[in-house]
C-alpha cells in the first residue's frame, strides 16, 4: 500500500513542475532569434528583453528577433530610467538578468559586440524579472525533489517484489506522469516563448474567484465561477474569438495575518485555480500565463469590514488576447 500511495505524489510534483517552468527552456527561444553585428566604432543604441547573461556580458533580443551581444566593463553605468524628481538609481551589474527590458548605448568593438557605456531599465521591469528568476529557482527545487520521489518509488517496488502486480502498474503510472510532465514542460516553453516576442496584450475579460478565510480550497461557489467561465470561453471559440488568448492567474489575500504569510496563501490559491482549469477544464498549456501570488498588496475592497474582506481573498482569471497574433489570424 506504501507503494501506491507514492505515484500521486509523484504525479503531484511533476505537475507543479510544468507549471513553474513557463518561464524556461531558452533553448527552443534562441532558434526564433537572429544576431546582430554592431560596426567598430559605430554609437548605438539597443532595447529589449536580456534572453542570455554570462559574466561581464549579455544579449539582448528586440521584438522582431535581432539580438545583440552587449558587453559591460568597469566604466559602464547601470542604473534606473529617471522619474521625476526621484532620478536615476544607481544598480550593480548584477541586477541584470535574464527577462529583464532595458536600454543600453556604447560603441561597436572589432567583434561586432556592443562594448556599452550605459545601461537603463524601469524598476518595476527590474521587479518582475527577480520574479521570474525566484521562479527558477523555485523550478529547479521541484525538479529535485521529483528525482528524490522517483528513487523512492524504485526503493519501494524492489521491497514489495511478492506483489509484482502492483508493482508494475506503480511503474506504469510513473512512466505515464513523467511522460506527461515532458509533455507539459515542452507546451510551457512554447508559451513562454510567445510571451518574449509578443508583448501587446489586451485585457478581455477577468473572473474574480472567491476562497474563505485562511483557505486555498476550492469550494462549490468557486467551482461554479470557474465552471461558468469555462462555458463561456468554450463558446467563445466556437465562434472563432479566442485567436492570441491567453489566461493569467493571479492570487491575493485579505489583511488577515502577516505579510509573507499572505503572500504564500495567494500563490496557493493561484495553483489552486490552475489545477482545477487543467484538471476539469483540460486548458491548454500554451496558453497559460506564469501564475503569481500579490498576498495582501493589491486590495480591490476596503480590509476594514469583512464585505471587503471578502472580495479580496480572490483569485483573478485574466483573460489576454494578444493583438499580434489576433491581427494575424484575423
Amino acid at each position: 500500500m506504501r507503494n501506491r500511495k507514492s505515484i500521486p505524489v509523484l504525479v503531484a510534483l511533476a505537475f507543479v513542475l510544468t507549471l513553474m517552468t513557463a518561464v524556461g527552456s531558452s533553448a527552443q527561444s534562441a532558434s526564433k532569434a537572429h544576431p546582430v553585428q554592431v560596426p567598430q566604432g559605430e554609437k548605438q543604441k539597443v532595447q529589449g528583453v536580456v534572453s542570455v547573461r554570462s559574466g561581464d556580458s549579455f544579449k539582448v533580443r528586440d521584438p522582431g528577433g535581432a539580438e545583440t551581444t552587449v558587453l559591460m566593463t568597469a566604466d559602464t553605468k547601470v542604473s534606473s530610467h529617471s522619474r521625476g524628481l526621484r532620478g536615476k538609481k544607481d544598480y550593480p551589474v548584477t541586477y541584470i538578468m535574464r527577462g529583464l527590458r532595458l536600454q543600453a548605448e556604447g560603441k561597436g568593438d572589432a567583434d561586432g559586440n556592443l562594448v556599452a557605456d550605459w545601461v537603463r531599465f524601469d524598476e518595476q521591469d527590474l521587479r518582475s524579472a527577480q520574479a521570474l528568476e525566484q521562479t527558477d529557482e523555485l523550478a529547479q527545487e521541484n525538479l529535485a525533489k521529483i528525482k528524490e520521489a522517483q528513487e523512492n518509488a524504485e526503493r519501494m517496488a524492489a521491497q514489495i517484489a511478492e506483489n509484482t502486480a502492483l508493482a508494475n502498474d506503480a511503474r506504469a503510472r510513473a512512466d505515464a506522469a513523467q511522460a506527461q510532465a515532458d509533455a507539459a514542460y515542452k507546451a510551457a516553453a512554447l508559451a513562454n516563448n510567445r510571451i518574449n516576442g509578443l508583448d501587446d496584450y489586451e485585457q478581455v475579460r477577468t473572473i474574480p474567484v472567491l476562497f474563505k478565510v485562511n483557505s486555498a480550497v476550492i469550494d462549490a461557489t468557486a467551482k461554479q465561477t470557474i465552471d461558468d467561465a469555462a462555458a463561456w470561453a468554450k463558446g467563445e471559440k466556437a465562434k472563432g474569438n479566442t485567436n492570441g488568448w491567453l489566461v493569467e492567474v493571479v492570487g491575493f489575500a485579505d489583511t488577515s495575518g502577516n505579510t509573507a504569510r499572505n503572500r504564500a496563501l495567494s500563490e496557493r490559491r493561484a495553483k489552486a485555480v490552475i489545477q482545477y482549469l487543467v484538471g476539469v477544464h483540460n486548458l491548454d498549456l500554451r496558453r497559460l500565463v506564469q501564475p503569481f501570488g500579490y498576498g495582501d498588496s493589491k486590495p480591490v475592497a476596503d480590509n476594514k469590514t469583512a464585505a471587503g474582506r471578502a472580495k479580496n481573498r480572490r483569485v483573478e482569471i485574466r483573460i489576454l488576447q494578444n493583438k499580434g497574433i489576433a491581427t494575424t489570424s484575423e
